[in-house]
């Protein structure tokens, strides 16, 4: 056990710190997105919050890699974690002056996902670099561990902090929390060099080049990725409807919102829990699409036809318990079969194609919600089938929505299984 705590110490000081402002990010998120609601009551106007912050995530994240495999790894994560608070201090002042508007959200969030898509691939390869190659699936437990762990507890937090004290006390702590990280991986965080001269020879568009032309030799990385990307197209969907469907409702509201979205969060920290204890599967493919399946095909329908906050609550939990198990063994089969000195660009390609479908998803999300889903719901008649089964008022759109989530969810399953079991791995 000594052994064990002395071999990961750096991991554990940059995961638990960087964890810490993860949490501080995303209550201030989670608060902006309360206040935007509350100020357009607008499901697409919400979604537009995410789908900037992921615009320049998925357009520029192939070149981003190029330039993090070139890069110092800890250099990069330090200013790109700096101009991030920057944004959070703009919205303070923004905030202070009585001149912060839903533009200004669009914009910072815009530089912030740029942020992002560079500092992510940095962080992945540290990871990678800090951590010996037998110990790959345990943090990756631990790193879905302390996600669950955010996603119980922002929702809480920063509900309980914007309604006691504003949106001015949630970015104190977001502006805390970043300190905390930023020191920590200044002065007690030291990242290993790669070795090899590769990411020094080649030019910049080699190296972009390099990073798809690996995913074009490796198909099984690709078709996980693709796969990946329908799985994130249907859920990012789901997080642009789950405000639209709780909120309105007479049994819904702020604190219940936070409430079902922490549960998600538990679920995530049980499955944490058992990926760390779970030995390896025999097939780790079959894990990946498997739980996929499970998930999306019982929340949403779970969602779409029931109507108290416990039963959300309970869906929540079923469709997010499998998702650490998912990401644990997609991430064992990333870093076992890409070599080290390429991760970064094919980090960032995978993000290209696997997150591209995020902006989409919150896009389509709200669309539908505002434009397609809730009119029909209003016109729907008293007695007919649509308001037994989605219920009646405000939300009973985004109920359809949910089924219509569902329905899509599984047949993206369905198909990429087809096309996953054909493949084989091997560690």
């Amino acid at each position: 056990m000594k052994d064990t705590i002395k071999e990961l110490k750096t991991f554990m000081i940059l995961w638990s710190t960087q964890s810490l402002s993860q949490l501080g990010s995303t209550m201030t998120n989670f608060a902006l997105t309360l206040w935007l609601y509350q100020k357009t009551g607008s499901a697409l106007q919400t979604a537009l919050l995410s789908i900037c912050s992921y615009a320049p995530y998925v357009v520029l994240s192939i070149f981003a890699g190029a330039l993090s495999d070139r890069w110092d790894k800890k250099k990069t994560m330090l200013v790109c974690d700096t101009l991030a608070a920057c944004c959070s201090v703009a919205v303070f002042v923004l905030l202070k002056t009585d001149s912060l508007a839903p533009v200004h959200l669009y914009l910072l969030n815009a530089v912030n996902g740029l942020m992002n898509t560079v500092q992510q691939p940095a962080g992945d390869v540290a990871m990678t670099l800090i951590t010996p190659k037998e110990y790959y699936q345990k943090t990756s437990g631990l790193r879905s561990l302390s996600n669950s762990v955010i996603t119980i507890l922002n929702p809480v937090l920063a509900t309980a902090v914007f309604a006691f004290a504003g949106l001015e006390a949630v970015i104190y702590t977001d502006l805390a929390t970043f300190g905390v990280a930023f020191c920590s991986l200044l002065f007690l965080v030291k990242i290993p060099d790669i070795s090899g001269e590769t990411s020094e020879k080649e030019s910049f568009w080699q190296a972009v080049k390099t990073g798809l032309a690996y995913l074009e030799k490796n198909r099984l990385i690709l078709w996980l990725i693709l796969f990946l990307a329908g799985v994130n197209l249907v859920a990012s969907a789901f997080d642009a409807v789950l405000p639209a469907y709780v909120l309105p409702r007479a049994n819904g509201g702020e604190k219940v919102l936070g409430a079902v979205t922490s549960c998600a969060g538990i679920a995530m920290l049980v499955g944490s829990l058992i990926t760390t204890l779970l030995p390896a599967p025999k097939n780790r493919i079959r894990v990946i699409y498997i739980t996929m399946l499970i998930s999306l095909g019982t929340e949403n329908f779970v969602l779409a036809f029931s109507k108290t906050p416990l039963v959300w609550c309970a869906a929540q939990i079923i469709g997010w318990l499998l998702v650490p198990v998912m990401s644990a063994n997609l991430d064992v089969i990333l870093r076992t079969t890409i070599p080290v000195d390429m991760q970064g660009r094919v980090y960032s390609c995978r993000n290209t194609l696997q997150f591209f479908t995020i902006p989409v998803g919150f896009f389509f999300g709200g669309l539908f919600v505002d434009e397609l889903c809730e009119p029909v719901m209003a016109a729907a008649p008293a007695d007919g089938i649509l308001q037994a089964l989605f219920g009646s008022g405000k939300g009973a759109g985004a109920a359809m929505m949910m089924f219509i989530l569902g329905v899509v969810g599984v047949g993206i399953c369905l198909y990429f299984r087809g096309v996953l079991r054909k493949f084989t791995y091997r560690e």
